[in-house]
């Protein structure tokens, strides 16, 4: 049973304190042994215990409803809206359902149970965890240095989001005509084109069809809609390419510094504030999902959109990229690799059932991009009938589904206004918790990896970590900024990024502290085995899809363009610098700590890939050397 910590009057830091505590005692009593002066030792054990008492407080979660609700919050984000609905309608639709759901159970759950059950054991963030096997402490590095690069370029889509819910605050959005400053003469609504003068003309050898617009007579490709053109010249201005960076979207430079500063204030207190702030952020959405999935429904065309949605196309599954987008999915939606998962297990109590709370929020997690697909397709099918087009040619990717397709499909709500503002907000909520619960995990890695210099003044630290991101992420929000936010997303936090970091993570304690240990571990907690099927998981399939999709990644990489735009070689110089930024962490640091390490073969093998210690004695040596730490700190 979980019991609130919050209740003993000392406030979130008392169940901590406690443990440390309890093993201070118990690591007195082993040096009593050792000792030929009681007198002496009882002295200095009280010191210990008093240095000991005198650690500021980590912290923990007031209740077990704040914790899965964060959990819940970091799981559910953008993904979920947008990037599930659309791999699912390019992959056949319902067929995609059948790779996800396999690489869900034999990857996805598996990892996000041993990711929570990992922090919540060693009570430690995403560094100090990989003492469980030092050599591969690098993957803590590496996730550290990742989800750095999400916090900046993440967050620019929640800017984006605020831009279009204050523009959204008027009689009307003005996304809907071509009447606007920002506007060209090839601008033409789609629920217009219908009306035009057109017809077919040989050009270059080849008909196309020739429209009259404003006395001109402009191809069908040529022309471009108020929704895109309000994206691209009024909202990111953007220009031409990577190489013309241009000037910074003040308007946007100041919605980002809002959800910057949003951010700060969700997780300055630490857990026990964020723990209050996401009863908010990941509950709301799923009211503002509810009433657009009933006004989506509601529309005509919407049950076409829904059986695009869900009938399965089986000729997709011989394609191997349905099998790699069904496992990055997964991957990058339930917030694995980056070291988040291991920091919120870390502030649960000792014996906090984790492997239920694992179960549920994975159930949570899948169920909500499932519902999220009836909502998108809803109105993606209603807009394909506004329009007198196949849905398979409305239908977006990336942002464009948030920022090009729903701006489109509210032209023919009424009350278009009210309609905008509420899916924006959407976003902004379901992307908030997401992004402060990566940020948790960064700031939890780093000040538990130097407790004494950073935990009085983590206030402090996490101000200049939002002051830092938010100045690099300026360069994202220039008018060439769509194109650095690409490269990011596609090379910094991609897929082979994650598959790297997580095949390692799974090895390291599967295969290098040992299953058989880490299950005892979990059933010190829970009091019980979990079923052995995750032992299998663990040891084999996990391991065996990442490095079969990592490699199939390879093979089928393709140079990234945003839309018709090649980048040149730099860019993409650029964009690997950004991957191995992470992922060369984890083979340099295996060189460097075997190096440095004396021994013998054997001996460097027992201290540094398989290490002798149970997870009791690892936790009570873990506060031996907190410990030595704080008494170090305290003598400068």
């Amino acid at each position: 049973m979980y019991t609130n910590s919050a209740s003993d009057g000392d406030g979130g830091g008392d169940v901590c304190k406690h443990e440390s505590i309890e093993m201070s005692k118990e690591l007195g009593h082993t040096t009593s042994l050792q000792s030929s002066s009681p007198t002496t030792t009882d002295t200095s054990n009280k010191q210990q215990l008093v240095k000991i008492e005198q650690l500021p407080d980590r912290g923990s979660w007031s209740s077990k409803m704040d914790f899965i609700l964060s959990v819940v919050g970091l799981a559910i984000g953008l993904g979920n809206v947008w990037r599930f609905p659309y791999l699912c309608y390019k992959n056949g639709g319902g067929a995609f359902i059948l790779p996800y759901i396999i690489t869900l159970f034999l990857a996805g759950i598996p990892m996000f149970f041993m990711e929570l059950a990992l922090g919540q054991m060693l009570t430690i963030g995403g560094l100090g965890v990989f003492k469980i096997a030092p050599i591969f402490k690098g993957i803590g590095y590496a996730a550290a240095v990742m989800s750095c690069w999400m916090n900046v370029y993440y967050i620019v889509i929640l800017a984006w989001a605020v831009f279009y819910f204050f523009m959204s605050m008027r009689a009307d959005v003005p996304w809907r005509t071509c009447n606007n400053w920002w506007n060209t003469v090839n601008c033409v609504s789609q629920y217009e084109r219908k009306n035009l003068h057109c017809w077919d003309k040989i050009i270059n050898g080849t008909t196309q069809k020739v429209c009259s617009v404003s006395a001109l007579n402009i191809t069908s490709l040529e022309l471009t809609g108020p929704v895109k053109e309000f994206w691209e010249r009024r909202a990111l201005q953007i220009s031409h390419g990577i190489e013309e960076i241009g000037n910074i979207r003040w308007e946007l430079a100041g919605t980002l510094l809002l959800v910057w500063i949003l951010c700060y204030f969700c997780i300055w207190k630490g857990v026990k504030w964020t723990g209050k702030v996401v009863y908010f952020t990941a509950l709301f959405p799923y009211v503002l999902l509810t009433i657009l999935l009933v006004r989506g429904i509601t529309l005509p065309g919407a049950l076409e959109g829904i059986k695009f949605y869900i009938i399965p196309n089986f000729s997709k599954l011989t394609n191997s990229e349905v099998w790699i987008d069904a496992v990055t999915q997964i991957f990058f939606s339930y917030g694995l690799g980056l070291g988040t998962l291991v920091a919120l297990g870390s502030y649960n109590k000792f014996t906090n059932n984790v492997y239920k709370d694992a179960l549920i929020v994975c159930t949570v997690n899948s169920s909500t991009s499932m519902f999220a697909g009836f909502v998108i397709f809803s109105v993606i099918g209603f807009m394909a009938h506004e329009q007198q087009r196949p849905v398979a040619d409305v239908a977006a990717s990336g942002p464009g589904l948030a920022f090009l397709v729903y701006p489109s499909a509210v032209l023919q709500l009424p009350g278009s206004p009210m309609w905008s503002c509420l899916f924006f907000f959407m976003l902004l909520l379901i992307g908030l918790d997401s992004q402060f619960c990566t940020m948790e995990g960064f700031i939890t890695a780093i000040i538990d990896e130097w407790p004494q210099l950073l935990r009085k003044r983590k206030e402090i630290f996490i101000a200049i970590v939002c002051a830092l991101s938010y100045l690099v992420g300026l360069t994202c929000i220039t008018q060439g900024g769509m194109y650095i936010f690409q490269i990011l997303d596609s090379y910094a936090v991609s897929g082979f990024c994650l598959l790297w970091l997580i095949f390692f993570e799974c090895v390291s304690i599967s295969w290098c502290y040992g299953v058989d240990r880490f299950y005892d571990g979990i059933k010190d907690m829970i009091g019980y085995y979990p079923t052995v099927w995750w032992k299998f998981c663990w040891c084999v399939t996990t391991p065996a899809i990442c490095l079969g999709v990592f490699f199939f990644n390879i093979v089928q990489w393709t140079p990234v363009k945003y839309l018709d735009y090649s980048y040149p070689w730099w860019a993409h110089a650029f964009g690997w610098f950004t991957a191995l930024s992470s992922m060369l962490y984890i083979p340099l640091y295996m060189f460097w700590l075997w190096k440095r390490t004396p021994g013998e073969l054997s001996e460097k093998i027992r201290a540094l890939v398989r290490i002798d210690e149970d997870v009791t004695r690892l936790r009570e040596k873990m506060l031996r050397e907190a410990y030595a730490k704080e008494i170090e700190f305290n003598s400068l």
